[in-house]
């Protein structure tokens, strides 16, 4: 029997369409109109946030509002580093992607001795860099943090002193650099990124599982397979990007792609991840209601939440 904490992140600043931070109070909307009491059931931590400064002038183009950003790391690995030192099974619910990178530093720094292995459910790689992004949103940066990448053999930006201590800080957060080897992460409907991410994925032979192979081989023998690719590592994080899923029913998110999952997929693949004990910490994010019909995406991202929230409890 897990006990879960739920951490909530309700911060868009790594993002480039507003509207994330609302994500989360979105899905507990959804659990309400499906009249759910699990938002009651579990304690919870919220962190607090720097999206004040989306009112403010950007200091550094390849790397936007980063030192907002450096402070959301520090709480945010410090409340997962907690919750598992104190036996809890953090959930966390964040508005951008970028939060992802502080959540492995807190798992790493909860457990320093361990092997992290990561599964991505994402259609993007976020491995961009200040040197590689073309957009400088740090919301496509979170993998490339935890790997400790510059990748500046693809660079195309001279990035300046500042941004480079402060992206420095962040892949150094904890003290333990890298969180996570390449080859301990698992990307699964992976469908859109550039050829710099590109470039890392095929540099270290990364595995990605597309959408078509998870529906050939289906859910369990995709569950199985991965788990057998990551045997060395001693914990497994699950980051779940709502835009995983196909565009028809991921409206309600900044980066909608084609050719994605369908919601029953998303929900038995990670329900059954679920069920493996290495499994210490689940992350859902980029849930955007602002562009969304009828709360549509935050009740499907509710239904994930809760019935993987279910088989830990029965695990």
């Amino acid at each position: 029997m897990k006990n879960i904490k739920l951490i909530e992140v309700p911060s868009e600043i790594g993002a480039g369409t507003r509207g994330a931070s609302l994500g989360v109070d979105a899905i507990k909307i959804a659990a309400l109109d499906f009249m759910s009491n699990f938002f009651i059931h579990f304690p919870s931590e919220k962190i607090p946030h720097e999206n004040k400064l989306l009112y403010e002038p950007i200091e550094s183009p390849y790397a936007k509002r980063i030192k907002g950003i450096m402070a959301l790391y520090e709480r945010v690995s410090k409340a997962v580093g907690d919750s598992i030192r104190n036996n809890f099974f953090p959930v966390v619910l964040s508005g951008d992607h970028s939060i992802a990178g502080a959540t492995m530093a807190g798992i790493r720094m909860a457990k320093p001795k361990g092997k992290l292995g990561v599964i991505w459910i994402d259609a993007h790689a976020d491995m961009h860099t200040p040197y590689t992004t073309p957009s400088g949103n740090v919301h496509g940066m979170p993998l490339a943090i935890a790997l400790n990448e510059d990748n500046e053999e693809c660079s195309v930006h001279e990035i300046d002193e500042d941004t480079k201590k402060q992206w420095n800080f962040l892949k150094s957060i904890g003290k333990i650099t890298p969180k996570v080897l390449p080859e301990d992460v698992v990307f699964i409907s992976l469908r859109d990124y550039e050829k710099e991410e590109k470039h890392l994925i095929d540099k270290y032979g990364m595995k990605v599982i597309s959408t078509n192979e998870v529906r050939r081989k289906g859910p369990e023998n995709v569950v199985r397979s991965v788990i057998r690719y990551l045997a060395d590592c001693t914990d497994i994080y699950i980051s779940f990007d709502v835009d995983s899923l196909d565009s028809s029913i991921s409206k309600g998110t900044g980066t909608p792609v084609s050719n994605g999952l369908r919601e029953r997929e998303a929900e038995d693949l990670i329900s059954k991840f679920m069920q493996n004990r290495k499994v210490c910490c689940f992350e859902i994010t980029e849930v955007n209601p602002t562009l969304d019909k009828e709360n549509l995406m935050s009740e499907i991202a509710f239904n994930i939440l809760q019935r993987s929230v279910n088989v830990l409890m029965m695990n």
